[in-house]
């Protein structure tokens, strides 16, 4: 990959605790997923070209964001084909997911999620920071505070010091409306999201092997 690094972050289900209920009819999600999308600065335009194709290819409103949720299954398909095109052309661009089976969290994360988010985001995205000399990471505006007061951002400045990278780390925060990168990486979590949550497997099948998906807590 280049020096310059952009990774965009979004996620699929939510951070609750809920149980005893059917997911979206008053109980949590079961699973968290976290998708990230990891393009060289030169090569950005590449995924938000693949989005515009996708809104063309299904007459959606541009001025409204079209989340994973809404799309068809014909839609969702079409995005994995288009994802696997992408990268299989431009191997500079990865994917990575990592996904928690919540229902076995320990209980000291349960009372925090936002160290959970953070300890998914380190595992996920810490390795390949480190390898490049500026990072830019935009993550979804949700995740960025955690309880004790610090930042995500300063959170994983303070992993790559003890890691003796010499990363420079940029945090910047774009809502998704106006980012079409960041819709392409909720595309990607709801690609590994709904395989997990809902056994939608057909684009996780089509995607599966260029979107390495690391299990966390399952045991």
């Amino acid at each position: 990959m280049g020096a310059s690094l952009q990774i965009y972050v979004d996620e699929s289900g939510d951070l609750g605790w809920s149980f005893d209920q059917p997911y979206g009819k008053g109980g949590s999600s079961r699973y968290l997923t976290i998708a990230a999308l990891l393009v060289p600065d030169e090569l950005d335009h590449l995924p938000r070209r693949k989005v515009k194709d996708l809104y063309r290819y299904g007459k959606w409103d541009i001025k409204r964001e079209k989340k994973w949720v809404e799309m068809s299954n014909d839609a969702r398909l079409t995005f994995a084909k288009n994802a696997v095109a992408l990268s299989e052309k431009h191997p500079e661009i990865c994917y990575k997911a990592i996904i928690v089976s919540k229902q076995k969290v320990a209980e000291n994360f349960r009372r925090d999620s936002n160290k959970l988010y953070n300890y998914m985001i380190r595992l996920l995205l810490l390795d390949e920071m480190a390898k490049h000399p500026h990072v830019t990471l935009i993550p979804d505006p949700r995740s960025i505070k955690v309880q004790n007061g610090n930042s995500l951002h300063h959170y994983l400045e303070m992993m790559l010091y003890e890691q003796q990278a010499n990363t420079q780390l940029e945090t910047v925060i774009r809502d998704s409306k106006d980012c079409l990168c960041l819709q392409f990486a909720d595309m990607l979590a709801g690609v590994v999201g709904s395989c997990y949550e809902f056994r939608k497997r057909e684009p996780y099948a089509a995607l599966g092997r260029h979107i390495p998906v690391t299990n966390l807590f399952f045991s």
